[in-house]
């Protein structure tokens, strides 16, 4: 698409301001939509020295905890090639672990228990060392396993191992063979290749830089290690907003995007929660998707709203000091660039389910049957009460959200093969209450209505 003059004017005015405000010594961003990036700026001089180098949409930063959606990505590929199970226990594939019982499920979403950081010196600016020396600090559980949401670097460490192991390379050669190169994303990488952004620090009380330092993280890098580029970054956004290609099967997509753990604050209303390996945001009944990323020198941020597709990252080469400016941009773009609706047409192919919609009734619960425009149905007001929609499987349906989420429905007919019953979850639905046409389980009152 060809982005409106007067719309890039507002989103690079939104940056400098972001830049300035918050004295960012450079910020870079994207927007993308339909799968493609439609603009990108920047603010700011890489170095922060009035004359310094500017930043570009191939300039590299490092994208800090956002590596860890690659490592999950790359979990589910093991997965869905039949090489683990999300119920399995870590301790089915790395057997030397103290802590087997987790599964690899928890691990995913943080409800592990697991201990947020490695003991001894701070990881994010010293030295890694390998998986043996990481196991060997004594790495272990703060929660009993599934309990509470606990984020954890180390968590991501040991799926790291994980990968490794079943796939016999080092997870930064299975991320780079499997999901690197097949998206075309370059210029991903665990180490800065120029033109790279120095990690800084600025000092909160003078307008002064400090360098922070850049290492190999080793058996952590799993949890903090890429470096990308707008350019890059933006194709991941892409990813996430449904153009998986080859890479991942759509529905294992949808799969990782389904909250599972709520990242709760006490006393406060909880915005956000963590899927196998993505964050979640709800936003004024708007639901998004991505993660944050900070590392000492660097900050990231990667959300897609998922109702419209449309995606916006971001980076900076700050160690703090970032505002609400990935979420200011994504607004303005929507509200200066509304997404155009998909036109309505006729599909000839409802006729053959048209004699389910209508009224259904669960005991004395009324309901509405309809019909969706991808060949599922709607059954009452998903969200409200037990609503639901179901998509087709088979000769029936299964529950996509809400109390029916993955169960099964079935419409049963009678001998002229008009719908007499639906069978939901062994929950019977007749066409009017405790119809006495239909087999209700339980039986009727021989005074029936009375």
């Amino acid at each position: 698409m060809t982005l409106d003059a007067s719309t890039a004017a507002a989103l690079e005015q939104r940056l400098a301001v972001e830049q300035s405000t918050h004295r960012l010594p450079s910020v870079v961003a994207g927007i993308v939509r339909s799968g493609a990036l439609v603009w990108s700026g920047a603010a700011g001089t890489t170095d922060a020295r009035v004359d310094g180098p500017v930043p570009t949409a191939d300039t590299q930063y490092r994208i800090g905890s956002i590596s860890k959606t690659f490592v999950a990505v790359e979990v589910m590929r093991l997965r869905d090639a039949g090489l683990l199970d999300l119920a399995d226990t870590i301790g089915a594939h790395l057997p030397e672990v103290p802590f087997g019982h987790v599964t690899i499920a928890q691990l995913l979403t943080h409800t592990s228990g697991m201990q947020a950081e490695t003991n001894g010196d701070w990881w994010e600016r010293t030295e890694g060392g390998d998986w043996a020396s990481l196991l060997a600090s004594g790495i272990g559980l703060r929660f009993t396993p599934g309990t509470a949401f606990h984020y954890s670097n180390v968590g991501y460490g040991v799926l790291g191992e994980l990968v490794s192991r079943l796939r016999g390379v080092p997870w930064q050669d299975a991320v780079r063979t499997g999901i690197l190169e097949p998206l075309g994303m370059s210029r991903t990488t665990t180490r800065p290749q120029a033109p790279s952004a120095p990690g800084l620090a600025v000092h909160p009380l003078a307008d002064l830089v400090h360098v922070e330092p850049e290492h190999d993280a080793v058996s952590m890098a799993p949890a903090g290690q890429l470096w990308s580029t707008v350019q890059d970054l933006s194709r991941w956004a892409a990813f996430l907003g449904g153009r998986t290609g080859d890479v991942l099967a759509p529905e294992t997509l949808t799969e990782m995007l389904h909250p599972v753990a709520v990242n709760d604050v006490p006393g406060t209303p909880w915005v956000g929660a963590h899927a196998l390996g993505w964050q979640m945001w709800n936003v004024a009944g708007r639901r998004l998707a991505g993660h944050g990323g900070s590392m000492p020198g660097f900050l990231a941020n990667l959300r897609i709203d998922l109702t419209s597709g449309d995606g916006v990252v971001l980076m900076a080469n700050a160690t703090s000091g970032l505002g609400t400016a990935a979420a200011d941009l994504l607004t303005l773009f929507r509200e200066r660039e509304p997404d155009a609706p998909t036109p309505w047409h006729a599909d000839s192919a409802q006729a053959d389910t048209l004699d389910l919609v209508g009224p259904w009734f669960w005991g004395t619960y009324a309901f509405t049957l309809a019909l969706e425009a991808d060949g599922g149905l709607r059954l009452g007001e998903p969200g409200q009460g037990r609503g639901a929609r179901f998509r087709r499987e088979g000769d029936g349906w299964i529950g996509l959200e809400g109390y029916y989420r993955g169960e099964p429905l079935a419409v049963e007919r009678d001998a002229s093969g008009r719908p007499l019953r639906l069978v939901l979850a062994s929950f019977v639905f007749t066409r009017t209450p405790y119809a006495p046409d239909a087999d209700v389980p339980g039986g009727l009152d021989s005074s029936g209505w009375h």
